[in-house]
């Protein structure tokens, strides 16, 4: 691969503590070499590469890192949304909707969805991206959802507990999750996912199915606190989960156990908190206390049917309170620490080639020009992509 030297970077958001945030009059400069970052510095300083890229005073940041999405699914569920908009409330059943559809798609079909929104993602900024399995929810199509999404994405998690199927019963169905389901997707995916929530799976329920993924070596990952207040936080804190996703219902015993650790980050889903009409999580509280927060799009059919997370970090600065600086760095070093990802969501040499320029100066413009197109190009392990 060749290299690339991006020069004119008017403000360059590094997510690295001891390059911080560079600008000035002089610009700043990048060497992308192969896939990884070979340099970042002042522009009068950086070595020659083979190719080089003017950013013409343009703003850059790491590429984004969306850690929940749910791709592998056929069908859409627009109606469900206008009744929702019409004052229907949200609920988890409606994912059985997906889970027909995705049953009935076959593997290029699943493949070709996934391949769209990826693309999408990818055009807008991300360059990092996580995606689910469970809209299958029997072992053949769980294992071909995890078999798709892992040809495709970065980072695939096994979500056969995502809900009961209509008519089984829930603790066979636990069973099977934990047995046969597991054994056939365990090869193709990193992580274990439960949609800890009522109307899917409780506290014990959702601890055998985390259990079981642990003893296979998959990392944790839980949907909890969407709904209603429920043991989905404390349950992840407790058993070490990489993450814990939605909280939008949150205790101040959440909140305190959020922040006592490192090791689970509480990954935010704004574009679902609106199109669910449901409640905004306490994005200050959580960062007052010291908790790690990262923002993700939760892009899905029924309740977040977005890849934009220039839309997300919008949406987190102006609805949630945070600041410009603590909503990039959520949907960018958040995401990747949600991913327990080193190589992404920072730029400092040896890490991933991953860039993002936009058409603007400076990254306040993500939300001070909210629903705009700002994506001016974008570099995934070296490889110009947009």
């Amino acid at each position: 691969m060749s290299s690339t030297l991006v020069t004119g970077i008017a403000e360059l958001t590094t997510n690295d503590p001891e390059l911080g945030v560079l600008s000035g009059p002089t610009h700043t400069a990048v060497v992308l070499d192969g896939p990884a970052v070979a340099w970042v510095g002042p522009a009068a300083e950086a070595p020659e590469a083979d190719v080089r890229f003017d950013a013409g005073g343009r703003a850059a940041l790491p590429g984004w890192v969306d850690s929940h999405t749910h791709l592998v699914f056929a069908g859409d569920r627009a109606a469900e949304f206008a009744a929702r908009m019409a004052g229907e409330p949200y609920a988890a059943g409606g994912i059985a909707t997906t889970v027909a559809a995705t049953r009935a798609a076959s593997d290029a079909e699943l493949a070709a969805t996934v391949r769209r929104l990826g693309a999408e993602a990818m055009a807008q900024g991300t360059t990092c991206l996580e995606t689910k399995t469970g809209y299958g929810l029997t072992v053949a199509d769980e294992l071909r959802s995890a078999q798709v999404a892992a040809a495709l994405v970065d980072e695939v998690t096994f979500l056969g507990a995502h809900l009961v199927p209509p008519g089984a019963d829930a603790d066979s169905y636990v069973e099977l999750v934990c047995g046969p389901m597991l054994d056939a997707v365990a090869g193709h995916v990193r992580w274990i996912d439960v949609f800890c929530e009522r109307g899917a799976f409780d506290a014990d329920q959702s601890r055998a199915v985390l259990t079981a993924g642990r003893e296979r070596g998959l990392g944790l990952r839980v949907h909890g606190n969407q709904l209603g207040h429920g043991p989905g936080v404390q349950l992840a804190v407790e058993l070490g989960a990489a993450s814990v996703d939605h909280c939008s219902y949150l205790r101040p015993s959440d909140v305190e156990a959020l922040a006592s650790t490192s090791d689970t980050v509480a990954t935010l889903l704004p574009a679902c908190d609106l199109s669910t009409r449901g409640p905004l999580p306490d994005a200050r509280a959580l960062l007052a206390a010291g908790a790690t927060v990262a923002l993700a799009s939760n892009c899905n059919p029924g309740s977040s049917y977005t890849t934009s997370m220039a839309f997300c970090v919008a949406t987190a600065v102006l609805q949630l309170g945070l600041s410009i600086g603590e909503a990039v760095t959520a949907a960018t070093l958040g995401g990747a620490r949600a991913l327990r990802r080193a190589d992404v969501g920072v730029l400092r040499p040896g890490a991933r080639a991953d860039l993002h320029v936009l058409d603007a100066p400076t990254v306040a413009y993500l939300a001070y020009r909210p629903g705009v197109p700002l994506t001016h190009a974008v570099w995934r392990a070296g490889v110009k992509v947009a």
